[in-house]
């Protein structure tokens, strides 16, 4: 993102989760941090309270499809159809394709309605091959103004997540950083 201020964005992928979402939040909290949140539309689905307090903290939110379609594996109306589906649960502009992959005749389709987001930092937390403290030097290592970061409220990040995000916090509010939500 443009900026000539110490601002971060931080972003997180696949929830709302019941348990690991809450615990974000209250980390976000704080250090009066705001995010965004890309939400998968059947987990705002199930869990809409847990959803309905992300939005009640302040924060963003954007779609994630509904089902978390990968674009490359799915045909183009298909995939447009499930982002429409999840745009049922989640009102917002914003759009972060799952696995950060799209086709061009998605693009195309969704350029009009979406501003897709991606990420300069990838925080890795999800991948099971990689240890707490890797996925907190990945980030520190990876990120300076502007930077939008990617972290996932999901079973298989928790860990790594919750660890490299209250580094990030710690380390970046030290420097005179602030974390912003991205608003379109």
């Amino acid at each position: 993102m443009p900026t000539l201020e110490k601002e971060i964005f931080l972003t997180f992928d696949d929830g709302p989760h019941p348990e690991i979402t809450p615990l974000v939040l209250e980390l976000l909290e704080k250090f009066n941090a705001k995010v965004t949140f890309f939400c998968v539309g059947e987990n705002v689905e199930k869990y809409p309270a847990v959803y309905q307090s992300i939005l009640k903290s302040g924060h963003t939110v954007g779609n994630h499809t509904y089902n978390h379609f990968n674009g490359l594996k799915t045909k183009t109306d298909l995939y447009i159809s499930n982002i429409e589906k999840c745009a049922e649960y989640v009102s917002s502009n914003l759009f972060r394709p799952p696995y950060g992959v799209l086709k061009r005749s998605q693009i195309k389709q969704l350029s009009p309605n979406y501003e897709i987001i991606m990420w300069s930092t990838l925080s890795a937390d999800y991948d099971q091959n990689t240890s707490e403290k890797e996925c907190w030097e990945n980030v520190k290592q990876n990120t300076l103004a502007g930077s939008i970061i990617v972290f996932h409220d999901s079973d298989k990040a928790k860990k790594n997540m919750l660890y490299a995000l209250a580094k990030t916090l710690e380390y970046f509010s030290e420097l005179g950083f602030c974390f912003k939500s991205i608003e379109r």
